[in-house]
């Protein structure tokens, strides 16, 4: 243990817990005793009391308490030492010094950190340089502009192969120290020392504290291999115990409650600048359990965004498997894929944040996605194929440690396995009428007693397939007046997720409405009945509400953005659809017609 008892108490008895908790607390005194609303929980009443006498605080609403250095950590996402650092500064507590070995190692580790600065400024400046003209053409095209490049540091390695060794000697760096900052490689086979990185666009790595450690970089060359790379390991960083964004992300991910994984830098930086600030990503590998549990001190459920390709469902299934052991009360994951061909960038400007908001709603908990890993495509048709998925849930609880979370997973997947294969109905006489006294295997059996082969289970709400259906169908227009109808079907359906409250206001003109698409249908069906309940419809509870009864695809699939006079949008595209709905009944009857004559017995024509 680095600090001793003694020291740490010297610490909490110098620092005014009250007025700590205060920065983000309103504390009210009743009597000797401070007292506020929790900000672990949402409460109306306070019971949430500071004491600086003891020093502890407590909340007896969620239970959760404890003493300075542990508000730090609850409220901050600091580590131990990290929390003891920070109020020792604050209060004047000198902490000891280490061995003469551990200064050196430490000192070492300064200079490091100095280094790794200076050549983040270096990419910086070389990115606004004439030569970094195609790597801010790589970004305008990813639709970065100089702005963005600023807020994240982004910058740009030289083509030439020792650009910044030379910055770096120039200003009194050793080369063993370039080396050991990850900036170099050494001489070897002849060929002199050269730089780790070079042409190549760059993004700093910051650790738990916001310093520079490391870069990621990736080719500007179509054809270079590997696309993106890591400085490697260094006395500063270990890719596999850090993660990109996370000292800017753990304040809002506290703040949200939440904490967004995505894959890759890009993704993230695209989900920062829509909005989603408490979003990290693992540096180029999958998740670790290091970064599992640097993310479960930040909020308790992190959302995996991932691509919801194969790929991408590879990396949730490792994922899943990995934290399965490490679950404990009221820590998880769950997972949100984005549809096929997808990335955050991508479809953050193709449906707007507001379809990102509904998917990450929508997210799958860890549980569900156990299940559909192992019954999604898999052939389930006979009693041996089940018996087998049966020994795989099996073997998927017997890796859970906690043995009150394993007995709710045991209990969760035999619940699955009785709806999907055992449950029994009552059968049906031959004129379709059933009787609850009999029984016979209704999900197993069709006529002749053959097991059917064709069980696939119903796609999950948040799944690529529930999401990407509903995205993607929108890119299904037909021709002609069908596709000019369907198009203003997607219209209305947008105008009624944007602006919910046109169900209040044009209620009767949108129950009589003549609608093909079955999902602008659920969504007009599930409106007019909030309105009828007498709900506002506000957006933001239209929103949660859709997300709750599981129907958040209808809100992805007709996500849009805001326009300045909803009602007489709503109008105009009521209107329209009116118009093409007489036009293809016009052209029907005509059809029918025609068929109807050519039908006729002949009256002498064409013989």
């Amino acid at each position: 243990m680095r600090y001793g008892e003694g020291l740490l108490e010297e610490i909490r008895r110098r620092t005014d817990l009250v007025a700590l908790v205060g920065r983000r607390v309103k504390l009210v005194r009743k009597g000797r005793v401070m007292w506020g609303c929790c900000p672990f929980h949402q409460e109306k009443s306070p019971s949430f009391k500071v004491e600086n006498e003891r020093r502890l605080y407590k909340c007896f609403g969620c239970g959760k308490g404890g003493d300075a250095f542990k508000w730090l950590i609850e409220t901050e996402g600091l580590s131990f030492p990290e929390s003891v650092e920070k109020l020792a500064a604050e209060v004047g507590v000198e902490l000891p010094k280490w061995s003469p070995e551990d200064e050196a190692r430490e000192q070492k580790r300064k200079s490091l950190y100095d280094i790794v600065e200076l050549a983040a400024k270096f990419y910086e400046e070389q990115l606004f340089d004439a030569g970094g003209r195609e790597a801010r053409d790589y970004l305008k095209g990813r639709g970065l502009d100089g702005a963005a490049a600023k807020q994240f540091r982004l910058g740009y390695s030289p083509s030439g192969n020792g650009a910044l060794i030379k910055h770096l000697t120039e200003h009194n760096v050793t080369q063993d120290d370039i080396i050991a900052a990850g900036l170099a490689r050494p001489a070897e086979d002849g060929r002199p020392m050269r730089d780790f990185f070079y042409n190549r666009v760059m993004f700093p790595i910051g650790d738990g504290r916001g310093r520079i450690v490391a870069f990621g970089a990736r080719a500007l060359e179509a054809d270079a291999k590997p696309k993106y790379i890591n400085t490697g390991e260094t006395a500063l960083f270990s890719k596999g115990t850090q993660l990109y964004n996370f000292a800017t992300a753990r304040a809002a991910a506290i703040k949200a409650g939440t904490v967004i994984v995505a894959e890759g830098y890009m993704d993230v930086i695209a989900l920062v600048r829509a909005g989603f600030a408490h979003s990290v990503a693992p540096l180029g590998t999958a998740l670790t359990e290091d970064q599992l549990h640097l993310l479960w001190r930040t909020a308790p459920e992190p959302i995996l965004a991932f691509d919801g390709d194969a790929a991408g469902l590879k990396a949730a299934h490792r994922a899943a498997h990995l934290a399965l052991p490490h679950l404990k009360a009221g820590y998880s994951l769950r997972f949100a894929f984005l549809p096929g061909g997808e990335d955050p960038d991508s479809f953050i400007a193709g449906s707007g944040p507001g379809a990102m908001t509904v998917l990450l709603e929508a997210a799958l908990p860890l549980s569900q996605l156990l299940w559909r890993t192992e019954t999604e495509g898999k052939d389930l048709s006979t009693p041996e194929r089940r018996a087998g998925l049966e020994h795989n849930l099996k073997e998927i609880v017997d890796r859970i440690t906690d043995s009150k979370i394993a007995d709710y997973y045991r209990r969760g997947f035999e619940q699955l396995v009785f709806e999907s294969f055992k449950r029994r109905s009552a059968p049906a006489d031959r004129d379709g009428t059933r009787y609850p006294g009999r029984s016979s295997t209704a999900r197993t059996s069709k006529p002749g007693g053959k097991f059917r082969g064709d069980f696939k289970p119903r796609p999950l709400p948040g799944s690529p397939e529930a999401v990407s259906a509903s995205v993607q169908s929108s890119a299904l227009v037909r021709s002609g007046q069908a596709g000019a109808r369907h198009a203003k079907e997607m219209e209305l359906g947008r105008l009624l997720v944007e602006s919910p409250e046109i169900a209040l206001a044009q209620g009767e003109s949108l129950a009589v409405l003549d609608l093909t698409d079955p999902s602008l249908d659920r969504l007009r069906h599930e409106l007019l009945n909030l309105a009828a309940s007498g709900s506002s419809l506000e957006k933001a509870g239209v929103q949660t509400h859709f997300t709750r009864k599981g129907m958040a695809d209808l809100l992805v699939r007709f996500a849009g953005s805001a326009v300045e006079d909803p009602q007489a949008s709503f109008q105009r595209a009521v209107a329209d659809l009116r118009e093409l709905t007489g036009h293809q009944t016009d052209a029907r009857r005509l059809l029918e017609r025609r068929k109807a004559l050519s039908q006729r017995p002949g009256d002498g024509r064409g013989q």
